[in-house]
């Protein structure tokens, strides 16, 4: 019997032992046990930026139109002898397009005409001029002879009359005269001046490039009509010089106050992903828009274009450079955001983080330029024990800090993931269904 009894506490320690195992591994397969990302620190360069969206645009752009209206005939001839086309390099006086200009010529050899029309006129008031004062001279000569002799026998008294009269008359045609010659001179003037018009309307017809560029817009095609009315309308954009470029940025009015001119700026584009472009403030403009009750500032920005490789309009990413530090630690913002339960706090460190928490010290929550204090949190299993910092600027990635016990490759705690999360990731994707079902429930 006691044989009987001891077999029977033996098969139960057995049974209990295998129980107590088999918990543990249930426990250990399935249980939550909470494992830490970590991040090293590092040391290196830290830029603390403002960022905006912007446009790509020409240093200066001339927009070239038509001063008359009428039907586009031809295009001219770039620097490489194409036809004029998007793209095209022209000179100061290179022909861009030319307009019919049959009225046009018309109307010139109508001037022309008028012109010749009062020449004649002046010719022909002058020689009547000269007449007049031949006969205002004879007939001064008259009154002079008859003013000596006088009403007598030898003179009758309408003679003498007709003497005075005949030199008032001649001498009053001779104001006439001077006065037509005037007035012909007129005439002439003003249909020099109608010629001039004319034929600066037909040159006109001719469009002609104002400045050496590219072109970087054409807006018209063969055979199209031009109107030029009270607005003269757009035929070509011609950029002057596309190894500068700008970019034009919209500034929210909060962060216009850190923009400054010569202010160094980086930017990128999205045709040329991965590559880093350098510009520095030129000018804010005073000229301030509201949309939707948010005001913003065009501030420009001056860039170099001498590979070409920038194109007019293009969306670019800018950033505004507001602070640099060189060789300092950098820590993930990651870890100044993250907190321990207080139950992982190594007993030495609970007082200090239970007093930390009252305070409302919170990790991370400086702006980026702004100095503030923060925390992170080093594994020292089975616990984490704190590293208080002072921080600096950062980046929205890294963060500028000191602190006792900071140094270059320490890790710091990040975030954290349970066990069985580990698990599912290191899982091997060839597991077969049933295996991953039981799996599953085993795990629940």
């Amino acid at each position: 019997m006691k044989h009987l009894l001891k077999w029977a506490l033996a098969v139960l320690i057995v049974l209990g032992l295998a129980g107590g195992g088999y918990f543990w591994y249930f426990q250990q397969e399935n249980g939550e046990h909470v494992t830490y990302r970590t991040a090293a620190v590092t040391r290196g360069d830290l830029v603390a930026t403002i960022g905006a969206t912007g446009t790509v645009e020409p240093e200066e752009v001339i927009d070239v139109g038509a001063q008359v209206a009428g039907r586009i005939l031809s295009f001219g001839k770039d620097a490489r002898g194409n036809p004029i086309d998007y793209g095209s390099v022209v000179e100061s006086g290179t022909v861009l397009a030319r307009i019919d200009d049959s009225l046009y010529e018309a109307d010139a050899a109508q001037a022309q005409a008028q012109v010749q029309s009062a020449k004649a006129s002046l010719q022909r008031a002058r020689a009547d001029l000269e007449q007049m004062k031949a006969r205002h001279l004879q007939a001064d000569r008259d009154w002079q002879r008859a003013r000596q002799i006088g009403p007598s026998e030898a003179l009758a008294q309408a003679s003498f009359d007709a003497y005075e009269a005949a030199y008032a008359a001649t001498r009053a045609n001779v104001a006439v005269g001077e006065a037509t010659i005037l007035q012909a001179m007129a005439s002439l003037d003003h249909a020099k001046a109608a010629l001039r018009r004319s034929r600066r309307n037909l040159g006109y017809c001719t469009i002609k490039s104002p400045v050496d560029g590219v072109i970087i817009d054409r807006r018209v095609n063969i055979g199209q009509t031009v109107v030029a009315s009270l607005n003269a309308p757009s035929l070509f954009l011609i950029a002057k010089d596309l190894t500068r470029l700008q970019v034009w940025v919209a500034v929210n009015e909060a962060d216009i106050g850190k923009i400054h001119p010569n202010q160094p700026v980086t930017f990128t584009v999205d045709a040329f992903p991965g590559e880093t472009f350098r510009g520095e403030v030129g000018k804010i403009r005073l000229n301030a828009s509201m949309t939707q009750n948010v005001v913003t500032y065009t501030v420009e920005i001056v860039t170099d274009n001498a590979n070409g490789r920038l194109l007019p309009y293009l969306t670019a990413n800018v950033r505004f450079e507001l602070a640099r530090a060189s060789g300092v630690l950098r820590v993930p913002n990651a870890a100044l955001r993250w907190k321990p339960k207080a139950e992982v706090v190594a007993p030495a460190f609970r007082k200090p983080f239970k007093d930390a928490t009252a305070q409302k010290q919170k990790s991370g929550s400086q702006l980026m330029g702004q100095s503030g204090q923060g925390v992170v949190w080093l594994l020292e299993a089975p616990y984490v024990r704190p590293i208080f910092l002072r921080t600096e600027m950062n980046d929205g990635t890294l963060t500028e800090g000191e602190g006792d016990g900071l140094t270059e490759g320490v890790k710091v705690i990040t975030g954290t993931r349970m066990q069985a999360e580990q698990r599912d990731n290191t899982r091997n994707p060839f597991t077969t269904q049933f295996m991953r079902r039981r799996s599953g429930r085993s795990s629940r």
